[in-house]
């Protein structure tokens, strides 16, 4: 067993990135995350692994301070909440179009705009469709807790090695900021030994020096790369799929929900069953890729679906999408910070289900 910590969940992504063998994390604080760069601080990696850490003066520098880093095949992180990611979208191009791996953490909030600092799961279509430019995706994984804060750090640098791309981590204020009992991973050594033929060291005796860039303006080259990217994602979808299923042996009806939705529904479907409404629970761990085949499985067994989200309506066109049409999909959501409760989600399923 590794060590036990009681830990805010920015807390624990920080003390894994550590642990993680992370080489270096630039950032910029914002609310409802800025105690990652603070116990970053506080702790002092670079006398515990050598790990550097830096307030960079915006958003859009720690992002490029991120590409800098990947490129020569380093293990660089960032964190934000999302007005901060927006203003990173156009790194996050870069890098998905150069194809370099690194960790990007956000700790949601509601919005558009400024918005609240209180927690959202808003930023959904952001992190999942692109919400930068060009033809492009990014591995996104969604924690339900504080213990996959931090496990997640090590999965999401291990995914994007292993495809040479971004990952992100989609939290939000409501988990970033509980705290729980958290078992921490034992750490991982810096510059574990990986394929390094691709980084941007200088020339070798093996090889000329590698160019990193996103950039051809040959169309036929760039078509080329653009298939290569999408082969990349093909096998993604194929290979790197992960979800829960929660009371689903027997259900008449499902819930989709992801991360802090996900913890609430646990609870409705409980309080539904004791209704006798046979509900069960389909929570997405990634969500791209999305657990699509398991979803349109599940819609040849049950009655309907409701996507529960803290928003006006996101992952829902995703479960319709895999669904394919065979059943009704429905939406409940809360915005602006408002957080469902379980029996609100079991009144509104209701409402729209059972009248």
């Amino acid at each position: 067993m590794g060590d036990l910590k009681l830990l805010k969940g920015n807390e624990a992504i920080a003390e894994a990135a550590i642990r993680a063998g992370t080489d270096a994390y630039f950032g910029y604080p914002i609310t409802p995350q800025s105690e990652v760069i603070e116990y970053l601080t506080l702790q002092e990696p670079h006398k515990r692994t050598g790990m550097v850490v830096l307030q960079a003066e915006s958003e859009l520098a720690a992002i490029n301070m991120v590409y800098g880093a990947a490129s020569t095949g380093k293990k660089a992180m960032t964190s934000s909440s999302s007005p901060g990611i927006s203003l990173m979208m156009e790194g996050i191009s870069y890098l998905s179009g150069s194809e370099l791996p690194c960790l990007i953490v956000n700790v949601v909030r509601g919005g558009p705009g400024l918005g609240t600092i209180q927690p959202s799961q808003s930023d959904y279509f952001q992190a999942t469709k692109g919400g930068g430019h060009g033809d492009y995706r990014i591995i996104v994984l969604a924690p339900a807790s504080v213990q996959e804060m931090s496990d997640f750090v090590k999965l999401g640098f291990d995914l994007a090695f292993k495809y040479r791309m971004p990952t992100m981590i989609l939290s939000d204020g409501l988990i970033g900021q509980m705290m729980e009992k958290v078992e921490l991973f034992e750490p991982v050594p810096r510059n574990t030994e990986f394929d390094q033929s691709w980084v941007a060291t200088g020339k070798t005796p093996d090889r000329e020096r590698n160019i990193i860039t996103s950039l051809d303006l040959d169309p036929l080259k760039m078509e080329q790369h653009n298939l290569h990217l999408q082969a990349k994602y093909k096998k993604l979808r194929e290979t790197e799929v992960r979800y829960e299923l929660i009371d689903c042996d027997d259900v008449d009806y499902l819930i989709v929900a992801y991360g802090s939705s996900a913890r609430i529904c646990q609870k409705s479907i409980k309080l539904a069953r004791e209704k006798g409404i046979k509900i069960g629970l389909l929570r997405p761990v990634t969500l791209y890729p999305f657990p699509s085949k398991i979803v349109n499985t599940l819609a040849d067994k049950v009655k309907g679906i409701l996507s529960v989200e803290l928003n006006a309506g996101q992952m829902v066109e995703d479960v319709r999408l895999a669904v394919e049409g065979k059943i009704r999909v429905e939406h409940f959501g809360r915005m602006g910070g408002a957080i469902h409760s379980p029996e609100e989600v079991v009144e509104n399923f209701k409402s729209i289900f059972l009248k």
